[in-house]
């Protein structure tokens, strides 16, 4: 308790606090919820600095003054105070000095509360109106991409092979809500033969009213896996939520990644593709290394070897449903063989790299249970010359389920039997290692996760394989 009084007191205090707004993409109730457990105000930038954006730099000036005219008005009430009797002047002053931490803390989103009810919300509907007419109005096949994981990665895939002998535009990297829509819809010229439009989920009714929004043609769901539990509450509402895409589409032209938590959801109109096969071809001859994947598709007397950058058999799923679409929209057998053959590992999603010797497999884009399913099916198939190790800080936003999921992860990571498994210190620590439990290999607790990954190549060495899955941000505990 003193530590935090002290570090509100400190200098770098403001810009602490636009840091914390920042981190929490300026969302009120996490920011609130970070504020209320933070023992040391010092600290909470550790794994990454403000980016002194426009917004950040006017909030960071405006919370320096905000805090300089208060000080001055406490000085100025304590002076008239004593000097000149002005009743209450001193106690006043004094509890204006002392307060201003706290005052500030709260008083910094009452820009972002004027904001979005002046501008954002209005911006929003106007966006969401210019987005329908848009998508309203386009000749192209229009395919939504949802899932609790894997969007951004299928969307990928999808432009990578279709536009071997299609004009296709895909919404860009991660943006995949109403406004950014939107920009999409505002860039297209109106000839492209398909879109691909990825729907992100935040809280209930989010896929619904992107559907409504976009008009979609077709739809494809990855798959299902508990995420963004903080608003969803359940793994029942986030699925209920994704298959209000497939409900608007009355389950026609809709493709389904088959795994046991969308089974609820499955409607019998639904087409399901996993490792096995998807649209009447069978996946067969698997085969993983470090430089890619193969694996052929059959379909009666018909054959095709397909080669990817991919790494993983969980990829499998995924490229096979990409290469049969392709063919069911007309694309002939060579497009199809060229486009899956371009596709290559995502920034921080399966990206292997070299390093001091050691193989080191960067998973660390954000995170899910099906993740690390793969992340450490995957370790336990590669071969290594020396040790093989596993590294996470665990997953964020698991709601009620974050003991039972992280007990799962452990157990995992046992199944795996990596000869290093490395945690780092935070809040979920603990379950995973009751996940571990008959764990026989060296079990290492990181309590400084920057300055491990900052010095990565000092605890590797030549021969080793690592898995590094999953990022944890500053605003969770």
């Amino acid at each position: 308790m003193i530590k935090a009084l002290k570090s509100m007191y400190n200098l770098n205090y403001p810009k602490a606090l636009v840091y914390m707004l920042q981190a929490s993409e300026y969302k009120i109730r996490p920011y609130i919820a970070w504020l209320h457990r933070t023992k040391d105000f010092q600290k909470v930038m550790h794994r990454r600095q403000l980016d002194f954006t426009r917004a950040a730099r006017l909030l960071l000036w405006a919370l320096r003054l905000g805090i300089l005219l208060q000080l001055i008005g406490g000085i100025l009430l304590i002076y008239f105070g004593i000097w000149h009797r002005l009743a209450g002047g001193v106690p006043f002053g004094v509890a204006a000095i002392i307060s201003y931490p706290f005052t500030w803390a709260y008083l910094l989103v009452v820009p972002l509360l004027i904001g979005r009810a002046l501008v954002e919300i209005p911006a929003e509907a106007q966006a969401g109106h210019q987005s329908q007419t848009a998508f309203a109005s386009h000749p192209g096949k229009k395919i939504a991409v949802a899932g609790s994981y894997g969007k951004t990665t299928m969307k990928e895939l999808l432009q990578t092979v279709l536009s071997q002998g299609l004009t296709v535009a895909a919404t860009p990297a991660n943006r995949n809500v109403v406004r950014s829509h939107a920009q999409f819809a505002r860039r297209l010229s109106g000839n492209e033969d398909i879109l691909i439009i990825e729907y992100g989920e935040g809280a209930p009714g989010d896929v619904a009213r992107f559907a409504r929004l976009t008009q979609p043609t077709h739809a494809v769901i990855t798959g299902l896996a508990p995420a963004h539990l903080d608003r969803y509450k359940t793994l029942a509402a986030a699925g209920k939520d994704i298959f209000a895409l497939a409900n608007y589409l009355k389950g026609k032209n809709v493709f389904v990644h088959k795994d046991e938590n969308v089974e609820p959801f499955l409607e019998k109109d639904y087409e399901l593709f996993d490792v096995h096969g998807v649209l009447g071809w069978r996946v067969s001859d698997v085969k993983v290394s470090l430089e890619g994947t193969s694996f052929q598709l059959s379909k009666g007397a018909e054959h095709l070897k397909l080669n990817s950058g991919l790494i993983g058999a969980h990829q499998v799923d995924y490229l096979a449903f990409v290469a049969a679409f392709a063919l069911k929209l007309g694309l002939s057998t060579e497009q199809v063989r060229e486009g899956v053959a371009k596709t290559v590992p995502f920034e921080h999603r399966m990206q292997p790299y070299k390093l001091s010797g050691a193989w080191i497999i960067d998973d660390t884009y954000n995170g899910n249970l099906e993740g690390i399913r793969a992340g450490t099916r995957l370790l336990k198939t590669l071969p290594a010359r020396r040790r093989k190790l596993y590294v996470t800080p665990g997953l964020v936003d698991q709601g009620e389920e974050t003991a039972k999921v992280h007990h799962t992860i452990g157990a995992l990571i046992k199944e795996a039997d990596p000869d290093v498994v490395v945690l780092m210190k935070n809040s979920v620590a603990q379950y995973i290692q009751e996940g571990l439990q008959g764990y026989k290999g060296e079990l290492i607790i990181e309590p400084d996760p920057l300055e491990f990954y900052t010095n990565l190549s000092q605890f590797v060495a030549e021969g080793d394989l690592v898995m590094m899955q999953n990022d944890w941000p500053d605003n969770y505990a």
